[in-house]
């Protein structure tokens, strides 16, 4: 089962122990924190574009696709009023290599964003998700 544990460490500073691993989360200097860690809200793209990246790779490796490097950003709108949550995500896949077979990457992102990736789906229905793929040559 799942769990974090999230440690006060004064201000808005928390270090919180996941997966046997700690990081620090903060808040900005004009809200009161010190600047020591990314915030709570902005791990969520971080996490979205990990677990989709995840999939591709690992879809794309059944597939026999390789020798390419992935790019994966993700950008955010957020809502004006309190609470605000993410209105509008865009994650941007950018893979470059030689000959890249569209058709399989384009297949691999879909099943990644529409099947397989949990925080895609943690997220539908609370912000609207686009996608773009890139194919760039090395």
């Amino acid at each position: 089962m799942p769990s974090s544990t999230a440690v006060w460490q004064g201000g808005l500073e928390f270090s919180i122990s996941q997966d046997n691993h700690t990081f620090t989360i903060d808040g900005s200097a004009e809200h009161g924190g010190q600047n020591r860690g990314p915030r709570p809200k902005n791990l969520i793209l971080a996490a979205l574009i990990g677990c989709t990246g995840m999939d591709a790779v690992s879809i794309l490796e059944k597939m026999k696709v390789r020798d390419y490097e992935l790019t994966v950003k993700a950008s955010a709108e957020t809502t004006e009023k309190h609470p605000k949550i993410f209105k509008h995500i865009k994650v941007e896949f950018v893979f470059t290599g030689e000959d890249l077979p569209r058709k399989k990457i384009e297949r691999a992102v879909s099943l990644s964003q529409e099947k397989y990736c949990g925080v895609s789906e943690m997220l539908r229905g609370k912000a609207e998700l686009s996608y773009d793929i890139i194919i760039r040559k090395s």
